[in-house]
């Protein structure tokens, strides 16, 4: 494996189901992706099974698996992943949770994002909340933050905010009912009034975006214990995502994050930023991950163009300056899980995957859920994928 060179590009959430403003077409299959049909015509395609049976439709889970870690092992949870992306340090008895700003109105829950509020913004929130004195926050990007409480026994927490938009807030908080998951509960509700009457969040209604006015936990656990990447593979690895949850795996893992100017987790991100940091990091490490948020965000707003333009983002301003500058690396391009628009949030259906190796014979397929079904790598098991693509990438 010496001297080889691996990319893996993962288009968060790119897989869907046939929708019927499409033509019964997905919107990988509507989509002008030259550069990932490239990629499945001139190289190996099958499906992987990201989510394991009975395991919860989370980019974390699916993410770990690509990068051939079994997460009924190793997955405590997304709120120490992420705490551990942003430096937080965690003991062995404390408890780190994802903490989003959201919307609530009217009991229910209406906005998973706060509005997409800004990091300026959530920060003076935040700063409001501490002054309560109960656990830890610590400011992540937009809507996406860290709560963490020391040395306390935590099971659960809410359900995921994306599964639950429109939905009665009451229905989906901490079921548990020890002291510590009632007080959790206690908080988050007070904090409705706390930061509905925040100046940050009166400027907000007036110019008719929606308020960040409550605090909703989840995915809570302890850190987690990952191999580092070196010692499992024997090479060296590099994350580039402007997700917390990604770049956590990489700081466990003992991987390089790089921070990529530019770079939001949203549609605007810096694709051909990720991919001239990608092929610069390529000459110190042996193989990048390179994560794109944008088509699941599309996918969670149910908007179907704007997945369509993330894939095609994706695929022209990254994929193809990897294609085109990359030459002698092996490429492998995939979702992490299908977020189908029709649904609006994660599901556990296996998703296409191809991998390109100069000078290999090729599949002849296009990048789709259905041609993935007729290519020569079959049904993939998750976390056998990462030791596929290093043996088709060594291959002489």
């Amino acid at each position: 494996m010496a001297g080889k060179k691996f990319v893996i590009v993962v288009g968060d959430g790119m897989a869907d189901y046939p929708v019927e403003e499409l033509g019964g077409r997905t919107p990988l299959e509507v989509a002008e992706k030259p550069n990932m049909d490239l990629l499945a015509r001139e190289g190996k395609v099958g499906l992987i099974r990201t989510i394991p049976r009975g395991m919860s439709k989370d980019s974390a889970v699916a993410n770990l698996s690509i990068l051939g870690y079994d997460p009924r092992k190793c997955f405590t949870g997304r709120g120490p992943l992420e705490a551990g992306s942003m430096g937080v340090s965690l003991g062995p008895n404390d408890v780190a949770f994802r903490c989003n700003l959201v919307t609530e109105r009217e009991g229910r829950l209406v906005d998973y994002s706060g509005g997409c509020i800004t990091t300026e913004e959530a920060a003076e929130l935040l700063s409001e909340l501490q002054k309560q004195g109960f656990g830890e926050f610590h400011l992540g990007i937009s809507y996406r933050h860290i709560f963490v409480l020391r040395n306390a026994r935590v099971s659960e927490g809410c359900s995921p905010p994306h599964d639950i938009v429109g939905e009665p807030i009451a229905k989906h908080l901490i079921k548990s009912r020890d002291r510590i998951s009632l007080r959790l509960n206690e908080f988050m509700l007070a904090s409705r009034q706390i930061l509905s009457q925040h100046p940050v969040n009166q400027r907000r209604v007036k110019l008719g975006k929606n308020p960040a006015n409550m605090i909703w936990l989840w995915s809570p656990g302890k850190r987690p214990d990952l191999e580092p990447f070196e010692k499992k593979y024997g090479i060296k690895g590099a994350i580039i995502s402007a997700v917390n949850v990604i770049n956590g795996i990489g700081v466990w893992a003992g991987m390089e994050v790089i921070k990529v100017p530019g770079a939001t987790g949203y549609y605007d991100t810096n694709y051909e930023g990720k991919a001239d940091y990608a092929l610069k990091a390529l000459k110190a490490n042996d193989l990048v991950f390179i994560h794109v948020e944008a088509p699941d965000e599309a996918g969670h707003a149910g908007d179907v163009e704007r997945k369509i333009k993330a894939i095609e983002d994706l695929d022209r301003r990254l994929l193809g300056r990897i294609v085109r500058k990359g030459r002698e690396a092996a490429v492998a391009v995939l979702p992490d899980h299908p977020t189908p628009v029709t649904v609006r949030t994660h599901v556990s259906d296996p998703v296409p995957f191809a991998v390109f190796v100069p000078g290999g014979e090729g599949d002849g397929l296009r990048f789709t859920e259905a041609e993935a079904k007729r290519g020569s790598l079959g049904l993939v098991q998750g976390p056998r994928f990462m030791k596929l693509f290093l043996s088709l990438g060594s291959a002489p």
